[in-house]
């Protein structure tokens, strides 16, 4: 091997090394030098998280530096509306989530919700949205998913997941089908631990894989693996690390009973613990490699220059060690530049031609009140026996608290304190945790919430009670002693309503908590 030719094998190497990771950064206005040298590199994607979003013309011109870089960019996030956003991550998802969603059952309004976030992605210059998820949420006690999941049936799923998927690539932008082959029966957060799902072949094929088939045959341009140990698949590694589950049933021809899904595999954020602890951060990306992943989602936790370094080098490293094939790394590298191609290309193609300067997609219509409408329409509501009569001043909002997933955050507000508020001038609010209530006991807790709130009619807003045994204590509690109090159910509704009127919402988005302020108050019919 002359000197040149080596010289050029190393530099394909090093780019290839780089064109496999989805890092994140810190960063509103500019991105980091370091960034953007790493593109020019041969860094293909990077990805954007809350920390990088403050309002829609700011998430524009940083994606349009990032851009000027790299014409074919790949920008990801995780845009799931609802629960999870991040576009909105400061004021709560103008789109109720895919639970809401699926309890109306109308994919054409799935679809139609899907292309306005797609278009509103579109607009700040997203072209990859880890979204949505295809999980048939079938533990309700899932920390996890939830509210994320279409639902538990996975005919409906697969509908919905179908319907998503259509939806967003209309618009423009990619989509990634998680959490492959299916995070929905777990009892376990994958941020914090494997988990482990003990389901026979059968009953993975009749339930978690049915929407993963249905989103393939829609186009999905992406999947997106999941840290889950799935023994009937391989009893020794994590879908993301598996050879079995990646390439030997998700690439594997349809013929020979896989899915014959020829687009990009992308890890699940590769230093969640369900990888990280057990594996490494550099091992367990070179496997996921090895296995048949074509994408590291890195950077919700490890947004820095040193994690892509360690990466890349971990990667260059088990090439020349012959750990990991350097075709198989040149694969996953083009499958990630063709992707680009086709974002940048603005068409239904395989984004193998040269792109021109503007997209050829034609715009898709704007949709600005369809979240709402959605939202509006997933509310379900239940009348106790005494009868209910819409609020007309001020009341009293209770907020049971749980702890939010990793995957939700922190950040995000949630509830219907502000939209009650706004429609009840005077309406006061008191956030309630577990450590409060066990704390100073149950009927402490209750007996100065009926104080504070006077001849206020009370409120309660619970999420995923059905898993909080404090929570369902403490709403017992509260009911007993107010029967008249209004339950806004902002999880998953498995518990038995109670209440003088429950509402079942189907999520915590705010437009969520806008349509039960609504029914609440009877100012706008719900349906």
């Amino acid at each position: 091997m002359t000197t040149s030719t080596a010289s050029a094998r190393t530099d394909s190497l090093t780019r290839d090394a780089l064109a496999v990771l989805q890092p994140g950064f810190h960063g509103t206005t500019a991105a980091p030098d370091w960034l953007l040298r790493k593109i020019d590199e041969g860094l293909e994607s990077v990805a954007l998280f809350g920390r990088n979003i403050q309002r829609p013309e700011q998430v524009a011109a940083l994606t349009g530096q990032l851009r000027a870089e790299r014409g074919d960019l790949l920008v990801a996030i995780d845009e799931e509306g609802g629960d999870v956003t991040r576009l909105e991550v400061n004021e709560g998802s103008s789109f109720p989530g895919n639970l809401a969603l699926g309890a109306v059952d109308d994919p054409d309004l799935t679809r139609a919700v899907a292309q306005e976030i797609g278009r509103r992605l579109a607009e700040c210059g997203v072209n990859l949205n880890w979204a949505p998820s295809a999980d048939v949420n079938a533990n309700p006690d899932n920390p996890v998913i939830g509210v994320r999941s279409f639902g538990a049936a996975p005919d409906l799923v697969a509908r919905h997941t179908a319907a998503y998927v259509e939806g967003m690539q209309a618009a423009g932008v990619a989509t990634s089908v998680k959490h492959f082959p299916g995070h929905g029966d777990t009892a376990v957060d994958s941020h914090h631990d494997l988990p482990r799902i003990d389901a026979d072949r059968t009953v993975l094929d009749t339930r978690d894989l049915v929407p993963f088939r249905a989103a393939v045959a829609a186009g999905t341009k992406a999947v997106m693996s999941a840290h889950i140990l799935v023994p009937a698949l391989d009893p020794d590694r994590p879908a993301t690390l598996s050879a079995e589950a990646l390439h030997g049933l998700l690439r594997r021809p349809v013929a020979d009973g896989g899915f014959g899904f020829d687009g990009l595999i992308i890890s699940d954020a590769i230093e969640m613990k369900a990888i990280s602890a057990a594996y490494g951060l550099e091992r367990g990306t070179v496997l996921a490699i090895a296995a048949g992943a074509d994408a590291i989602c890195v950077g919700g936790g490890l947004a820095d220059e040193e994690t892509v370094h360690r990466l890349h080098d971990a990667l260059v490293r088990a090439v020349r060690a012959g750990e990991l094939k350097e075709e198989r790394l040149a694969d996953a590298a083009a499958r990630v530049r063709a992707l680009g191609a086709w974002a940048r290309l603005g068409t239904q193609g395989t984004g193998s031609a040269a792109a021109p300067t503007a997209p050829t997609r034609q715009p898709v219509p704007a949709a600005p009140e369809i979240g709402l409408a959605a939202a509006r329409r997933a509310v379900h509501l239940t009348v106790g026996e005494q009868g209910f009569t819409p609020l007309t001043g001020p009341a009293y909002v209770a907020a049971f608290t749980p702890v939010a997933s990793i995957a939700v955050g922190d950040d995000t507000p949630w509830g219907v304190a502000a939209e009650l508020a706004r429609l009840l001038p005077g309406t006061e609010t008191e956030s309630l945790n577990h450590a409060r209530v066990t704390g100073d006991g149950v009927p402490d807790t209750i007996a100065r919430v009926c104080a504070t709130a006077g001849d206020r009619p009370i409120v309660a807003v619970v999420r995923d009670v059905h898993r909080h045994g404090w929570m369902t204590d403490a709403l017992a509690a509260l009911v007993a002693a107010r029967p008249d109090t209004v339950v806004v159910e902002m999880g998953v509704p498995q518990a038995k309503p109670i209440g003088a009127l429950h509402i079942a919402t189907h999520g915590a988005a705010r437009v969520c908590g806008l349509a039960a302020a609504e029914a609440i108050t009877g100012s706008t019919p719900t349906q």
